[in-house]
């Protein structure tokens, strides 16, 4: 069994065989996960050594003492914490070891075709159409959007309707699409911020071959609710302590600027404030939980909560700097890598945030999860649920 100080001394191992200071990045990277120090609790040979995941830990501790480069987590966010998991859960062994080393050192960065124009809260209900041939290739056609990191990605998670006499839920299948085959179109989506972060992706006789089938045909519902469970959990369970995120920046602003104080804001601001640190909290017990089993329907609370915190923060900010936070620092139109939020002015993170309660399944979906998955409430009457979905109307 793996403890922490076997672990320590790994890592130590590894700091003293390729120092951070002389080592390229790209050459520790690979070494970290080589050792099995880039996800602890992953079988040996897939960056990991079997070991509990909440030693996680110890390990980046020991590499944060040192100075060792990270694998820019925040640009790989959708690998990371979407596709690995998924991977891992269903992939063959032949899978695993294809995606899963590239994916870690960010080689390959990917991004999630799931939502469609006319399936974006009811997932299931997507229209893309995935046909297999005689030759075991199958050949998808549709529309994706929504999609983060298009712009940008090499692979690509994709649900698809592969029988359309199931009932919704039953005959989509979980591909990993190349987005780099004929027949892929990325198109920016340009938001309220000016850029285009987000994209739509057109899909016209792409050619997936069959080895890139996540899980069983027709099973690809129950595999994406792997995915999402482990997407709210990315999104909502930030990893910072007590004053990280989007309360950082309204809490130094009140400090330094006394002259903008009220006491209606101060009351709304310690509220607030409050309320982050126990959402914070929350998100670090779900965390431990995690480290003995896979994310649950929880996940969706926290990322309730999430959207919900850092709009009412953005929103507070702008009220409190008055028409200064009427200014917006740049309309560019840019295709970003990553959402930073901290990084940018009070009137970026203000507009950013409307989308929280949008992106990685609206609130309102989340409120029904909750609402039936975690507290146990009768579930809504869905007429749909058993009709074949090309019966169904649209």
């Amino acid at each position: 069994m793996t403890d922490a100080d076997d672990l320590r001394a790994r890592t130590r191992a590894l700091l003293a065989e390729h120092p951070p200071a002389t080592t390229s990045r790209a050459g520790f990277l690979a070494a970290r996960f080589d050792a099995g120090l880039a996800w602890v609790h992953y079988p040996q040979g897939l960056g990991g050594l079997g070991a509990a995941r909440s030693l996680q830990s110890v390990v980046d501790a020991e590499l944060a003492a040192a100075g060792a480069p990270d694998n820019d987590p925040r640009r790989i966010g959708i690998g990371l914490g979407m596709a690995a998991p998924t991977i891992l859960a269903y992939g063959t062994e032949e899978q695993k070891r294809r995606f899963l080393r590239p994916l870690w050192l960010g080689e390959e960065v990917w991004c999630q075709l799931f939502s469609e124009p006319g399936a974006g809260s009811d997932l299931a209900a997507l229209s893309t159409r995935a046909v297999l041939g005689d030759d075991g290739v199958w050949t998808v056609t549709g529309q994706k959007v929504w999609t983060s990191s298009a712009h940008l990605a090499r692979w690509a998670i994709l649900i698809a309707r592969t029988d359309p006499a199931q009932p919704k839920h039953r005959g989509i299948t979980y591909f990993l699409c190349d987005m780099t085959d004929p027949g892929v179109e990325v198109r920016p989506l340009r938001q309220i911020t000016g850029e285009a972060e987000f994209n739509e992706v057109f899909l016209t006789g792409v050619r997936i071959p069959d080895s890139h089938r996540l899980g069983e045909v027709g099973e690809g519902w129950q595999v994406a609710r792997t995915t999402l469970m482990n997407e709210r959990v990315s999104i909502g369970g930030s990893t910072g302590g007590r004053e990280s995120g989007m309360i950082a920046p309204l809490a130094r602003t009140w400090r330094e600027r006394p002259e903008l104080r009220t006491h209606a804001l101060h009351q709304r601001l310690v509220t607030l404030w409050v309320e982050a640190e126990v959402a914070r909290l929350t998100g670090e017990r779900l965390r431990q939980q995690l480290a003995v089993g896979q994310p649950g329907p929880e996940g969706s609370g926290l990322k309730l909560s999430f959207a919900r915190l850092n709009q009412q923060i953005s929103g507070l900010e702008v009220e409190l700097l008055g028409e200064e936070g009427l200014l917006y620092d740049d309309w560019t139109m840019r295709r970003p890598e990553l959402v930073d939020f901290t990084g940018r002015g009070p009137g970026y993170r203000y507009l950013r945030s409307k989308g929280n309660s949008i992106e990685g399944g609206t609130s309102e979906v989340l409120l029904n999860i909750v609402a039936e998955r975690v507290l146990g409430l009768p579930t809504e009457p869905r007429t749909d649920k058993d009709v074949a979905w090309k019966d169904l109307a649209r």
